[in-house]
């Protein structure tokens, strides 16, 4: 039984893993199991070039991106299992708590999922399709869908990130829908009390 699967290789999920996965050393989290299917075949990212993003190199391109940022994770966190090329088709309660996924080729099971897998109206995830909405944000003729949520609660144990969770496709708003839900699962794991996982020079 994981603890965290996150469903989705783009920027905000890589960006909840990388939260999550540097919170290891504290003592809440550091037995939790984290595993992300990092499919990436759909993201935006693919296409794009970044002249605006936050801290990120002028003309860098999205398909870069997603590559370094996928190998950033396995360097520094490597606890986090990545699943590459893997489709989930299938999330069911669990008799008992929690979630069987079922991808086109495993099935696995855990305590919380982390959906951020983008907001096209292609989404075919059975036992998630009672949650799709029209986006809120997006023009109505490009047909966008986002999960219901409240600040990305779907529903007990379920999270939406990204623009999924009704954000805008901007790569900044994205990463930062991942960070968030990244703090919440932290302070969940620390019994309610407020957390967040910082780096520091001075430490």
């Amino acid at each position: 039984m994981l603890d965290v699967l996150i469903i989705g290789g783009g920027v905000s999920g890589v960006s909840c893993a990388l939260v999550l996965g540097s919170a290891h050393k504290k003592a809440f989290a550091q037995d939790k199991t984290i595993s992300i299917i990092t499919h990436q075949k759909a993201s935006s990212l693919q296409d794009a070039v970044f002249f605006n993003a936050y801290g990120i190199e002028s003309g860098k391109l999205g398909a870069d991106l997603l590559a370094e940022t996928t190998q950033q994770l396995q360097n520094n966190y490597p606890h986090i299992t990545q699943v590459p090329e893997e489709k989930v088709i299938k999330v069911a309660l669990m008799n008992g708590g929690g979630f069987e996924v079922i991808t086109n080729k495993s099935t696995y099971n855990t305590k919380v999922i982390v959906v951020g897998i983008g907001s096209s109206n292609l989404f075919d995830i059975e036992g998630l399709k009672q949650y799709l909405e029209p986006h809120r944000k997006s023009l109505p003729e490009k047909n966008r869908i986002q999960l219901k949520n409240n600040d990305h609660l779907v529903a007990e144990g379920i999270y939406v990130i990204g623009t999924l969770a009704g954000h805008r496709s901007q790569l900044d708003i994205a990463a930062g829908s991942g960070a968030a839900v990244a703090t919440d699962i932290l302070t969940l794991w620390n019994g309610g009390t407020e957390t967040h996982s910082h780096d520091s020079v001075r430490k």
